[in-house]
C-alpha cells in the first residue's frame, strides 16, 4: 500500500486533514455567493437580477450537487472512495474556473452546476470514507469536525467577501470565487498518499489489501485481536447483506431482514430536517434578510451577517469534541426544538413592524446559528453513513446527501420570493417544520453512538427493539465456531452498554 504519511497516528491525521479540507471547500463554496449578491459590480454585470432570477443563479449549484449525488449512486461502489473524491475535485476545478471567468448569466450558471456536481460527489463520499477508517469511539467526533469545517468555510467566505467589497471592479467577486481552487488542488494532492477504505476493498474481494490498510492505519500487526475482530465483523456483515440481496440497487427500497429501506429513509430524512430547519435562509441570504426585513444598509448588513455566521463555528465546536458522549437522538431532538423556539421569536419580533423589535430579532438569528451548529447541522452527516449497511452504504449515503441538495435547492429557490412577499411570515413556516421534527426523531431514530458500523446491523435485525429503548448491548466475540478469525487462536469478548442521554 502506498503511503506518504507513515503508519498509525500520522496516517490517521493525514486522512482527517484531507477530509477536513474537502469539507472546508464545501463550506466555502456554499458561503461565497452570499456576500457577492450585494456587490455593485456583480449586479451591474448581470443586469440587477430580480428575486426569481437570483434564486435560479444561486440554486443552480444545488441542482448540480443533486446530480453529483445521483451519479455517486451508480458509480460510487465501482470507483471506490478515493477515486470518487478525485473525480469530485476535478469537477470543482472546472466549475470554479468557469465561474471566475464568467461574463454572462448562462456562463455563470453552467460553472455553478459543474462545481455543484463535484460538491455532490464530495459530500456523498467524504463522511463515509472517514467513518470507514476510524474506530467507533471516535467516529462521531471526527465526522463532526468535518461538519465544523463547513462552518469555518462559510465564515471564511463571508469575511473574504466583506474585505473584497472595499475594492473596485470585478476582482471584488472573482477573487473570492477563485480561491476555492486552492482547496480543491490541496485535496487532490493529499489523496495520493492515502489508502482506500478497507470495507470497500473487502466488498471487492481484496481482503489482503484490506488487512494491510487496517494495519497501517492503526499501526497493528495482522494477528492483532483488533484487526481479527474488525475483519470478522466486516465478513459477517457482507455475508448477511449478500444473503438478503442488499448489494442490488433495488434492495435499497425493499423491506428486508436488515430493514435497508427503513435505514435509507432515516438517512434521507436526517438531511431533509437539516435543510427544512431554515438554515439556508441564513447562510445564503442573511445580508438580504437584514436589508429587506430589518431595514439595514448593505455594508452594515454584511458585517452583522458575518458575525451571525461565526455562531455556526462556535456551535459546531461542542459536537466536534463530545458528540460520542452527547449521543445522536437527544442532540437532534433538543436541537430542532431550540431552532423552533428561535424561529418563533424571530416571527413575533418582526411581526410588530417596528425598528426596535426588528433589531431585537437579530439576537435570535445568533441563537439559531449557535443551536443549529451544535445539533442538527452535525448529527445527520454522522448518522447517514453509520446507519446504512455496508453493501448499501455508498448508494444509501448518496441518496441521503441528495436529500440535502434537493431541499437545499428548494429552500434557496423560494427564499428570495418569500422574503420579499411574505416578510415575517416566512419564519413562521420554519418554526412549524422544526417543531414537527421533534416527534419524528423520538419515534423513529435509534441511538447509534459508540456502536461499530457492523454492530449497528444488529439493532435492525432485532424487530422488537424500538428507538426509544434506552440501552443496546453489542457483543463481538471470537470463539471456536470455525470462522477464519478464530483460526488465529485468539479468544476475545467485547461487551458495551450504550446509554442515550
Amino acid at each position: 500500500m502506498r503511503s506518504w504519511y507513515g503508519r498509525g497516528k500520522s496516517l490517521q491525521l493525514a486522512i482527517g486533514y484531507c477530509c477536513l479540507t474537502a469539507f472546508l471547500f464545501f463550506g466555502y463554496d456554499q458561503g461565497v455567493f452570499s456576500g457577492i449578491l450585494q456587490n455593485k459590480n456583480w449586479l451591474d454585470l448581470y443586469g440587477h437580477p430580480g428575486d426569481t432570477q437570483t434564486g435560479i443563479m444561486v440554486s443552480s449549484y444545488c441542482l448540480g450537487a443533486l446530480a453529483g449525488c445521483i451519479l455517486t449512486v451508480f458509480i460510487g461502489d465501482i470507483f471506490g472512495r478515493r477515486r470518487m473524491m478525485w473525480l469530485a475535485m476535478c469537477f470543482v476545478i472546472i466549475g470554479a474556473t468557469l465561474q471566475t471567468s464568467s461574463f454572462t448569466v448562462p456562463h455563470l450558471v453552467i460553472g455553478r452546476v459543474i462545481t455543484g456536481l463535484g460538491t455532490g460527489i464530495d459530500s456523498s463520499t467524504v463522511p463515509m470514507y472517514q467513518s470507514e477508517l476510524c474506530k467507533k469511539e471516535k467516529r462521531g467526533r471526527l465526522v463532526s469536525q468535518e461538519v465544523l469545517c463547513i462552518g469555518v468555510g462559510i465564515v471564511l467566505a463571508y469575511w473574504i467577501d466583506f474585505g473584497m467589497s472595499y475594492t473596485q471592479g470585478s476582482i471584488a467577486w472573482r477573487l473570492p470565487i477563485s480561491l476555492q481552487l486552492i482547496l480543491a488542488i490541496s485535496v487532490i494532492i493529499l489523496l495520493f498518499g492515502l489508502p482506500e477504505s478497507p470495507r470497500w476493498l473487502c466488498k471487492r474481494g481484496r481482503e489482503d489489501e484490506a488487512i494491510e490498510v487496517l494495519c497501517q492505519v492503526f499501526d497493528l500487526q495482522p494477528d492483532d485481536e483488533y484487526i481479527q475482530i474488525e475483519m470478522r465483523s466486516i465478513r459477517q456483515a457482507i455475508e448477511i447483506e449478500k444473503s438478503v440481496g442488499a448489494q442490488n440497487l433495488m434492495a435499497l427500497f425493499k423491506s428486508d431482514k436488515l430493514q435497508t429501506r427503513r435505514r435509507v429513509v432515516l438517512a434521507y430524512m436526517g438531511l431533509f430536517m437539516n435543510q427544512l430547519s431554515g438554515i439556508n435562509l441564513v447562510v445564503y441570504y442573511m445580508p438580504s434578510v437584514l436589508v429587506t426585513n430589518i431595514g439595514m444598509g448593505a455594508t452594515q448588513a454584511q458585517l452583522i451577517a458575518g458575525f451571525v455566521e461565526m455562531m455556526f463555528i462556535v456551535g459546531s465546536l461542542l459536537p466536534s469534541l463530545a458528540l460520542d458522549r452527547m449521543g445522536r437522538r437527544w442532540t437532534m431532538i433538543w436541537g430542532v426544538f431550540g431552532l423552533g423556539i428561535a424561529m418563533m421569536m424571530i416571527t413575533i419580533l418582526l411581526s410588530f413592524g417596528k425598528k426596535e423589535t426588528s433589531s431585537a430579532a437579530i439576537a435570535f438569528f445568533f441563537v439559531f446559528m449557535l443551536v443549529f451548529g451544535a445539533t442538527i447541522n452535525v448529527v445527520p452527516w454522522v448518522y447517514g453513513p453509520e446507519i446504512l449497511p455496508l453493501e448499501a452504504r455508498a448508494r444509501g449515503t448518496a441518496i441521503s446527501v441528495a436529500s440535502h441538495w434537493m431541499w437545499n435547492f428548494f429552500v434557496v429557490m423560494i427564499t428570495p420570493v418569500l422574503i420579499n412577499r411574505l416578510g415575517w411570515k416566512t419564519y413562521l413556516i420554519f418554526m412549524c417544520t422544526n417543531f414537527s421534527f421533534v416527534p419524528l426523531i423520538y419515534f423513529f431514530y435509534p441511538e447509534t453512538s459508540n456502536i461499530s458500523l457492523e454492530g449497528i446491523d444488529q439493532i435492525f435485525l432485532d424487530k422488537n427493539r424500538r428507538p426509544w429503548h434506552k440501552t443496546y448491548i453489542e457483543d463481538r466475540t471470537l470463539s471456536d465456531n470455525g470462522s477464519d478469525a478464530e483460526k488465529t487462536g485468539y479468544e476475545h469478548t467485547e461487551t458495551e452498554k450504550i446509554s442515550q442521554m
